[in-house]
C-alpha cells in the first residue's frame, strides 16, 4: 500500500476511536481490517496502520494540548478540540504526531496529506481550516 493510502486507514481507525473506548479497540481494528476493500491487508500494512493509530491515541492529550494552544488566537477562540467536529479533529491529531513525532515524515508532507484528507472527509471550510491550525503549529 501506499503511504497515503495507509495514512487514510489510519485516519479512520482515529477516527472510530472517537466512538469506541480502549477495551472495544482491538476488536474494532480487527472487524476493520476484515471489512476492508480488497481484502485483508498484508501484515506489514496492518502493522503499519495500527501502531501508527495506537500512537496517535496514546498521545492524544498531549496532541489536543498543542492543538488548543494554537487556536488561542482571537478568531479561533471557538475552536477549542471539545468544540471541533470530530473529523477535522481526527485528521489535526494524525497530522500533528507525524509533524512532531514521525521522524519519516516532512512536516511539509504531514501538512498536505491532511488538507487532502479534510478534502476528502470534512466539509467546505475543513481543509482551510486544517491547512491554518497546521501552519500555526509549524512555525
Amino acid at each position: 500500500m501506499k503511504r497515503t493510502e495507509l495514512r487514510e486507514h489510519i485516519f479512520r481507525m482515529v477516527f472510530s476511536y472517537e466512538f469506541n473506548s480502549d477495551e472495544e479497540m482491538p476488536e474494532q481494528m480487527q472487524l476493520y481490517f476484515e471489512q476492508m476493500e480488497g481484502g485483508e491487508p498484508k501484515e506489514a500494512d496492518r502493522t503499519y496502520i495500527r501502531d501508527k493509530a495506537l500512537n496517535v491515541i496514546l498521545r492524544t492529550e498531549e496532541i489536543d494540548g498543542l492543538i488548543n494552544k494554537n487556536t488561542k488566537e482571537k478568531n479561533a477562540k471557538s475552536w477549542k478540540t471539545s468544540r471541533m467536529n470530530k473529523v477535522d479533529l481526527s485528521i489535526l491529531r494524525l497530522a500533528v504526531y507525524e509533524m512532531k513525532w514521525d521522524d519519516e515524515v516532512p512536516e511539509g508532507v504531514a501538512i498536505n496529506e491532511a488538507v487532502e484528507l479534510a478534502k476528502k472527509y470534512s466539509g467546505e471550510d475543513g481543509p482551510a481550516f486544517v491547512n491554518g491550525v497546521l501552519a500555526k503549529l509549524a512555525k
